[in-house]
This record gives C-alpha cells, structure tokens and sequence, in this order.
C-alpha cells in the first residue's frame, strides 16, 4: 500500500472516531472502498462509512436477510448467481422478463416516528415515472433514520414498499459467494441483466434506480462491472432517465451489448464457464436460492 493512502486511512479513522463511532473490526480494504468512492477525500469517506454503519445495524439487525423474508421475490427465480469469472468475481445474472414492478399506485407515503419532531417524505413513484432528485436521496433517508427512536417500525414499513429486503440479500449473498473463507473487503461483483423478451408490463424504473442507488451509497466500490443484454428500442428513453440518477463512477462501468464484437468481449470477460449456455457460455442457469454457501471461518 502507498504511503499516502496509508496516511488517507489513518485519517479517516480518526475522522470516524469525531463522528462517535469506530473503524474497529474493519479492515483496510474495507475502508479504502469508501475512501475511493469519495476521491480520498477522508472526512466525506468516515461520513458514509458511518452511514453506512447505522444503515446496516437498522437493515439487517443480525447480520443478513433470510430467504425466509423474500419468500414472494424469490419465487419467479429471475435472479441467478453463476460462480466466479475470470478475474474471480461473482456473477449475477437478472431476467428481467420475470420481474413485475408493484402495482401499487400510491403517489406518496408519509410516516410519522413516534415521539419524532420531523416527517420523513418519502415518494412512491409509478414506475413509469422519473423520481425526483429530493424524494428519494438515501443519504438523508439514512440520516433521518438514525435519529428515530423506534427505527425498526419505520424502517419495516418502508422495506415493504421498496423491496430492499431483496436487494440486500441478492447483494450480500453475491458477494459473499466470492468470501474464501473470511471476507476481505475488497470483493466485487459482476452483474447481468437480461432484457430479452420483456414488454411494458415488465418495466420498474424505481427498481433499477433503487438498485443502483443502494449499490453506490450501501455497497461502494463493489461492483466490478455490470453488462446490459438485448434492450429493445423502447427501452432506451427508460434506460436515459434511469441514467440520470447514476453517478458518473457508476455509469463508467456499465456497458450495453449491441453488437457481435462487445458479445464477444463479454463472453471473454465473465468467462464460458460461468456463462449460461443461452449467452455464449457452458454452464447452466442457478437460481439464487439453490446456491449453498461455504460457512466462514471463525
């Protein structure tokens, strides 16, 4: 490691300690993964990682979200976890012609804590419509969530609407597929999604946006590469609005297949035997669900 990001850390750990919490059990891998996603910037790294830090202990209080919780998202199997690619990511692969957004039409929710001074807003869009920058802005989501005394209720409520119970554990359990042994910190990802044969009913704007939002603000630096198969015409304007709310770091590392030469590329980077046969590769499709993680050690 390099002095100055030796340094940064350094730093960064005292900046976590001002802001009344604590880099202890975290290692530097960890921590260098917030760091780069605030351009080494020490103080803005040790406020997301303490973000994170009160978003984690409120989402997944014991550690992780049980299949036993997303039984009904689970169920389609349009999420699919492939084993690791050349360069030893994960691979997950989403169908998104098995995905049907909520129909639930509701234009705004609002929710009141109990004994809170303040309401949290929060918009609840048709998926056929952009969200606002100001409705849906996970950092101060966060921070009005940690000031809330009965913060397990709220955030009950909130995770029925969203659906991020799922999210994070596709998320955690992606990752964590990589684990040898122990958790390193540094692990990535490499997702899939597959438009191939999905019509108007299929979708889910908010979906997209919130998955990517929870990659950049939850999971930073965890995502190695993420290839965007068969979209369709009609999907390019969803794809342009889905955009917009991207950060540029993200957006660099998404890339759309629409020729023979990027197939190609793309089969070569997450390798053949890993790839489902339908996409270039030999190995057949495993849902989710039916992958049995190695326990880790200690």
């Amino acid at each position: 490691m390099e002095k100055n990001q030796e340094m940064a850390l350094t730093q960064m750990r005292k900046s976590v300690e001002k802001l009344g919490s604590s880099t202890e059990g975290y290692g530097d891998p960890t921590l260098m993964r917030f760091l780069i996603a605030r351009s080494m910037d020490q103080d803005k790294a040790a406020k997301m990682f303490v973000q994170w830090q009160n978003w984690r202990a409120a989402m997944a209080p014991n550690g992780a979200i049980s299949e036993s919780e997303i039984q009904d998202e689970l169920e389609p199997r349009k999420i699919y976890l492939q084993g690791l690619s050349k360069d030893k990511y994960p691979v997950m692969i989403v169908k998104a012609s098995k995905h049907f957004p909520s129909k639930d039409n509701v234009q705004f929710k609002r929710y009141v804590p109990p004994k809170g001074n303040y309401v949290v807003m929060v918009a609840i869009m048709k998926s056929s419509e952009p969200l606002p920058n100001d409705c849906l802005c996970l950092e101060k989501l966060t921070e009005a969530l940690a000031s809330v005394q009965n913060q397990r209720s709220l955030l009950n409520s909130l995770r029925l609407l969203m659906h991020v119970e799922f999210v994070v554990h596709l998320l955690d359990k992606t990752i964590a597929s990589s684990f040898k042994g122990r958790e390193i910190g540094n692990e990535k990802l490499i997702g899939i999604l597959d438009l191939q044969n999905i019509g108007y009913k299929n979708i889910d704007a908010r979906g997209l946006i919130t998955g990517f939002q929870f990659l950049q603000a939850y999971y930073p630096e965890r995502l190695a590469k993420c290839f965007i198969l068969h979209m369709p015409r009609f999907f390019v304007s969803v794809w342009r609005m889905v955009s917009r709310f991207l950060e540029k770091a993200t957006l660099e590392k998404i890339v759309i297949v629409t020729n023979e030469d990027e197939r190609l590329d793309f089969i070569k980077e997450v390798g053949e035997e890993v790839l489902p046969e339908e996409y270039g590769g030999r190995a057949k499709l495993v849902a989710i669900q039916d992958v049995v993680l190695a326990s880790l050690e200690g």
